[in-house]
């Protein structure tokens, strides 16, 4: 399953703009308006993170999360704000802020910033996992076939593994792969993500059949998909 995120932007043209963005990387996105649709949303909980705009129409940022943060909520907050004076960005943070991004950014920008504060918050557990007859365990980081045979994955095929299965059904760009297994400050071509999906299906045994497929999606990287029921 991958990543729940709750955009708060009162600038449609902005807010259509970042959602679609995040929506094409992968993550399940809602969007509000305003604090008091942003409120609705925030206490339903099931987060894993929330971009929040300073300025809001009937209130502003730093109150919204300041009073989420008074109740315990420890979803991680990415700020945007058009201020980027120094004291400006110590009241983010203050008010309960992870990071604090000033407008205009760049949206390479904005995107590693996302992906970096859900690293922090560690990978998102699926209710099953279990796949085409295999089983992922994660607190062992161990991989079983139906038979109950440990399949021998390195290290780095198995957070391969384990980051296509978070983000099934979604189109998933090579660097973002890279990002997210690898790590931002390591230097690795792209192609390698070419090789370890064909080591990883190899050891997985995968054939033509098989209820899951790691398809490759032209321009872009890759996809998991997972038969129903599998």
């Amino acid at each position: 399953m991958s990543a729940a995120i709750l955009v708060v932007e009162d600038d449609e043209n902005l807010r259509v703009g970042l959602v679609d963005n995040l929506e094409d990387a992968g993550y399940r996105v809602t969007a509000a308006a305003s604090g008091a649709e942003a409120l609705a949303a925030w206490r339903q909980g099931a987060l894993d993170l929330v971009v929040l705009d300073v300025m809001l129409p009937d209130t502003d940022g730093y109150r919204l999360c300041a009073t989420r943060r008074a109740a315990g909520d420890a979803v991680p907050v990415l700020m945007l704000t058009a201020r980027s004076l120094e004291e400006d960005v110590v009241r983010g943070l203050d008010a309960g802020a992870d990071d604090y991004l000033a407008k205009p950014y760049r949206l390479g920008e904005l995107m590693a910033r996302v992906r970096a504060l859900l690293r922090r918050r560690g990978p998102v557990v699926l209710a099953s996992d279990r796949f085409g007859g295999f089983t992922v365990d994660r607190a062992a980081h161990r991989v079983r076939d139906g038979a109950e045979a440990e399949v021998a994955l390195t290290r780095t095929e198995y957070d391969l593994l384990v980051y296509l299965l978070d983000h099934r059904g979604a189109a998933l760009d090579r660097n973002a792969i890279l990002d997210a297994v690898w790590g931002v400050d390591v230097i690795v071509e792209e192609r390698t993500v070419d090789n370890f999906v064909s080591s990883l299906k190899k050891k997985l045994g995968w054939r033509p059949e098989a209820p899951f497929r790691i398809q490759t999606v032209r321009g872009v990287g890759y996809r998991m998909e997972v038969d129903a029921g599998t």
